[in-house]
């Protein structure tokens, strides 16, 4: 896997260009509608459950939604005899890395989490892979939690698709499974580890592209 090679990469002392052909990844939002259907809000915390490609990223621009409580890296789609790091990137266990969104409805809606998702968090338009990363546990899918968020979560998907909001068809996928939190190391990967080539390259430019597009939905700092 691409992180991978990054982080031997890293220790033997290979530049990145060598590895990414010299081209800067340069992440930007897509410019998206706002969904015209949502999740009524109910109270308490409510969860979302998204995958789209390496789960460090995705918890890194998650994380500073305002309204988002806490994420957590993990994996979706499979079982918990097969939910570890190892098995997963065998891409033989049905498991996608996803990320658990525990999130306050009275500040951010469901929809609006999707939006980010789509907008900027991956890229749904790629089957089986997200930029370096290819296999089907970096697919894009959506766990809804409950009956409102799978019709919230369809309903925008086909809103999208009517308005040609990408230039290729949206392969984003409605999915049921338990979740499963990942390793300890994987959680907070970008915070704890700043400097990582992986998260240089691509991630780092993805939070930035979040803030620089969503700032009224991003956190300060």
């Amino acid at each position: 896997m691409f992180r991978t090679m990054l982080a031997v990469a890293a220790v033997a002392g290979v530049g990145l260009a060598a590895l990414s052909g010299g081209v800067a990844n340069a992440e930007r939002a897509v410019p998206i509608p706002a969904a015209l259907q949502d999740v009524p809000k109910a109270p308490g915390p409510q969860t979302a459950i998204l995958a789209g490609g390496c789960f460090w990223g995705m918890e890194a621009v998650f994380e500073r939604v305002k309204g988002v409580r806490n994420v957590t890296a993990g994996y979706a789609g499979g079982v918990a005899g097969t939910a570890t790091y190892d098995q997963v990137s065998t891409e033989t266990t049905r498991h996608a890395e996803a990320v658990k969104i525990v999130f306050d409805p009275a500040q951010v809606s469901y929809a609006t989490l999707l939006r980010v998702y789509f907008s900027i968090a991956h890229d749904p338009t790629e089957l089986n892979r997200q930029g370096p990363d290819t296999g089907p546990s970096y697919r894009s899918a959506i766990f809804p939690q409950n009956p409102a968020q799978r019709d919230v979560a369809a309903a925008y998907i086909a809103q999208l698709g009517k308005a040609r909001a990408f230039p290729q068809p949206i392969v984003t996928r409605l999915e049921s499974g338990r979740f499963f939190a990942a390793e300890a190391y994987h959680q907070n990967f970008y915070d704890r580890n700043p400097r990582h080539p992986y998260i240089v390259q691509w991630d780092k430019p993805k939070v930035a592209a979040f803030k620089a597009a969503f700032p009224a939905l991003a956190k300060p700092g």
